[in-house]
């Protein structure tokens, strides 16, 4: 096989995925992190460090809108970080997921059908950054759980179910009883 029919290959699944997928947003809470001293100098730069380096563009810093004394939060404080990949990243950032980052869980056996919503959103949490390849955990001395959100341009459920298997999601297979 020549390098020529390798890119066309490529170049044909990246089109296939970017018709199917409309955006992929990835984004991390850091309300308990937020608490400790030093936040915004040393743990929240290390956090956005990390975000970057895993999505390919720099997250953006979302803040409370409002106070809300059970949760310890004032207006105005950073309560969490988000990127919103769409075109070549979110492409890019999918292909990884599926074939680099899911498959070094430990007795990973595919995810669950009941992640996927009812509009046929994918939602998939991370405990810890560090299963991202990109990510040295000498560097990062900071572990922080991320939620991945994959949302397909059709609104359907059950399209959306069999075109993430298509496309290679592990997804489990349903008992039939």
């Amino acid at each position: 096989m020549t390098k020529a029919t390798t890119i066309k290959k490529k170049t044909a699944r990246q089109e296939e995925l970017s018709k199917f997928l409309e955006k992929i947003v990835i984004n991390a809470g850091v309300g308990r992190l937020s608490q400790q001293p030093n936040f915004e100098q040393k743990i929240l730069p290390q956090i956005l460090g990390d975000i970057s380096a895993i999505s390919g563009q720099k997250p953006q810093v979302t803040k409370a809108k409002k106070s809300i004394a059970g949760f310890k939060t004032r207006e105005g404080q950073i309560v969490g970080i988000k990127v919103t990949l769409r075109r070549r990243k979110m492409v890019d950032f999918f292909e990884r997921m599926i074939t680099i980052v899911l498959p070094r869980f430990r007795d990973f056996r595919g995810l669950e059908s009941a992640i996927i919503d009812n509009v046929g959103t994918l939602n998939v949490g991370f405990a810890e950054q560090m299963v991202f390849p990109e990510i040295n955990q000498e560097e990062s001395p900071i572990a922080f759980s991320l939620g991945v959100n994959v949302v397909p341009k059709n609104k359907n459920r059950e399209k959306a179910l069999a075109e993430y298997r298509r496309l290679g999601v592990p997804l489990k297979k349903v008992k039939s009883s």
